[in-house]
């Protein structure tokens, strides 16, 4: 049985009083829920949250880690750090990752191997634009971004990843996508995994859905047999609606 997620990402919001306010109502809550809740603040907050969920279900996750361990990188955190204050779970190669700062595959593997070297879970984020889905490049593109980086990774280490698929086409565009796209690509990452390493593996890894979830179509995603839970956004934002949407199992 494949764990299903429901994760957070709450980008560049939230200043503490509304972070705090936020965790609050996310805590009122929790015993509602029966799928593994985790949550991405901005770093200033990670320690203090984490201390405010030290007796809660919900884990706290970095939404971005360097590819270096130490060194001269200013401005940068390393897994290492991430980990000592109690950090679970990153997010790797988020779409606004590859499209505002430029991240390489070859950055996304060393931050996925210093993650793992941390016991840190890495989320692997994956997608393709508008023009890609338009131009019908959609399954070459999800097959580059998954074998030049996790595919990198032997089958002990590939198993301890959770994987997020971003259809960016429909992210704050007012475009959707129909559950039946999603479970498509799901069901065509979930191939190339079997491919790659083995259908047992394969039916091991969660797979979660990145692209505008919330509670009005969490439901009816959540449904389809490969789609494992959500990498929400904006939702996450408002503690009735994360919950709802992590109700829709």
């Amino acid at each position: 049985m494949r764990e299903k997620i429901v994760a957070g990402n709450w980008k560049m919001n939230t200043n503490w009083p509304e972070a705090k306010e936020l965790v609050s109502g996310i805590l009122s809550q929790e015993n509602r829920i029966s799928c593994s809740l985790i949550i991405f603040p901005p770093y200033t907050y990670l320690q203090k949250i984490s201390d405010l969920l030290s007796n809660s279900k919900v884990k706290v996750g970095a939404q971005n880690c360097s590819e270096h361990e130490k060194g001269a990188f200013t401005g940068e955190v390393s897994s290492s750090m991430l980990k000592s204050i109690g950090m679970s779970h990153c997010l790797i190669g988020h779409s606004e990752r590859r499209e505002y700062f430029n991240e390489s595959d070859e950055q996304l593997l060393l931050k996925i191997k210093n993650c793992l070297n941390n016991n840190i879970t890495p989320i692997f984020c994956c997608g393709e634009k508008l023009a890609e889905r338009e131009n019908n490049s959609h399954f070459e593109v999800i097959k580059n971004q998954v074998s030049k980086v996790l595919f990198q990774l032997n089958e002990d280490d590939f198993k301890k990843i959770i994987i997020a698929y971003e259809p960016v086409w429909a992210i704050g565009t007012g475009k959707t996508a129909t559950a039946e796209q999603a479970q498509e690509i799901h069901h065509y990452i979930r191939t190339l995994i079997k491919e790659k390493y083995s259908e047992d593996i394969s039916n091991q890894i969660s797979i979660l859905y990145g692209g505008s979830c919330k509670p009005s179509n969490a439901k009816e995603l959540f449904a389809q047999a490969d789609i494992d839970g959500g990498l929400i956004g904006g939702a996450s934002l408002i503690a009735n609606d994360f919950i709802q949407i992590a109700e829709s199992f």
